[in-house]
């Protein structure tokens, strides 16, 4: 018999298939749209993430002063930002002397200290209270992760100029602040160079900084951001800048610390490991509505088979060889899975749909917008397809083989 007849025969069984097996094909259906919901959210999640901590700046390392015992990933996180026991060290503010230390490091590329405070801005008549920081023009426009909307960055010719953050504009002052206009900051007048497309924060001159702004110390940063050749070498780099610092500070045990270092790569893996282990999980119960749908194809399939027993013995009796029949049981049974397969797609992907548009509109942080993107690839729907396929497979080879072995005698007498 040719694969095409047996094939046609197999689809024959399908469309005249009663309730059971169109109830075996909706478990797949189910099981198949929770893996391509899930992997697609799963996917748009850290394509979000990565694009995100893009924005943060991968190759930044930002040191703080204040220090606290991190209970990060094994111990990247080294400070505050992990969380832990705080240090009662006193907060002395970085130096001068801690960026020369820190141009010295091998993998360093740029270094930047930065102060920063609330400052009063004044525009019409409107006045607003709003986070002031004074960069290092030389350096701020090649390592800032900030995009520029209108203007221009600072420049070494600049004093009394500022940056300000788009959401200062488009949402803070709702009339907008034109660039090239004047605005005034805790009583000097400055000159409005460029407008960001995000960010709430107002970028000076950090020498200008320091004689704007009250709580700014002389020779101190509340800051130092330092940009790395190698983001591989994050890790040493971020230890060989404890270790330095602990040198030129003076700190002989690192409970005496008075500084803190994050780096985002930290962050990443750290995030990236807990969206790994949620996605296994939830891959997990999919699996298990899979497992579900396989038993189903397998009842499903040995109740076929008692029901065309004599179909089997007619064929057999007139030239029909083992081998004929065990693949028309078997194409019907990967004919289920590819049916539920690709059910399963469409319900995966209306699915996933749904939830990241509930995740655009529901807020939810961080967290929230990650989730509101999802990522259906090709890769994803010819495995969702090619998986069940091989599913309804298995799951009916057994069956077919029994109906392959029937004596045509038996299978014309059974009743």
């Amino acid at each position: 018999m040719r694969i095409s007849k047996s094939l046609q025969l197999a689809f024959n069984i399908l469309v005249h298939s009663k309730l059971r097996s169109w109830l075996t094909i909706i478990g797949i259906v189910i099981g198949i749209g929770a893996v391509v919901s899930i992997v697609s959210i799963s996917e748009g999640a850290k394509q979000s993430l990565e694009n995100r901590l893009g924005d943060l700046g991968v190759d930044i390392i930002t040191i703080s002063p204040g220090f606290s015992q991190a209970r990060g990933s094994g111990g990247h996180f080294r400070g505050s930002w992990g969380g832990g026991e705080t240090s009662s060290t006193d907060v002395k503010n970085l130096t001068d002397k801690d960026v020369l230390t820190l141009k010295n490091i091998q993998n360093v590329k740029k270094v930047m200290g930065s102060v920063s405070d609330r400052g009063q801005l004044t525009y019409a008549t409107k006045s607003t209270s709003l986070s002031v920081q004074g960069v290092d023009v030389s350096v701020w426009k090649e390592i800032t992760t900030e995009m520029l909307d209108l203007g221009r960055f600072l420049d070494k010719g600049d004093s009394y100029s500022v940056v300000l953050g788009g959401r200062i504009v488009n949402s803070i002052f709702e009339d907008g602040i034109p660039l090239n206009s004047q605005v005034t900051i805790e009583g000097g007048l400055f000159k409005v160079v460029g407008i960001l497309k995000e960010s709430s924060t107002i970028y000076m001159p950090v020498d200008t900084a320091r004689i704007v702004l009250d709580d700014v110390g002389e020779d101190e940063f509340d800051s130092i951001s330092v940009q790395i050749k190698n983001i591989d070498l994050a890790d040493e780099t971020v230890d060989t800048i404890v270790n330095k610092l602990m040198l030129s500070r003076g700190i002989l045990n690192d409970k005496d610390r008075d500084f803190s270092v994050f780096s985002p790569t930290s962050l990443q893996e750290t995030i990236q490991e807990t969206m790994n282990s949620l996605a296994l999980f939830l891959g997990a119960i999919a699996a298990i509505s899979l497992l579900v749908g396989a038993i189903g194809i397998a009842n499903t399939m040995f109740t076929s088979v008692l029901e065309k027993t004599k179909e089997i013995g007619i064929m057999k009796a007139i030239g029909a060889q083992n081998k004929d029949i065990l693949l028309i049981f078997l194409f019907n049974s990967a004919m289920i899975g590819i049916v539920g397969g690709i059910g399963g797609i469409v319900l995966g992907s209306l699915a996933s749909g749904i939830i990241g548009s509930m995740g655009g509109t529901g807020g939810g942080g961080m967290m929230g917008r990650m989730f509101s993107t999802t990522l259906i690839t090709p890769t994803l729907l010819i495995f969702s397809l090619t998986f069940s396929m091989i599913i309804g497979m298995i799951a009916g080879v057994i069956p077919a083989y029994r109906a392959s072995r029937l004596k045509p005698v038996d299978a014309l007498r059974y009743e």
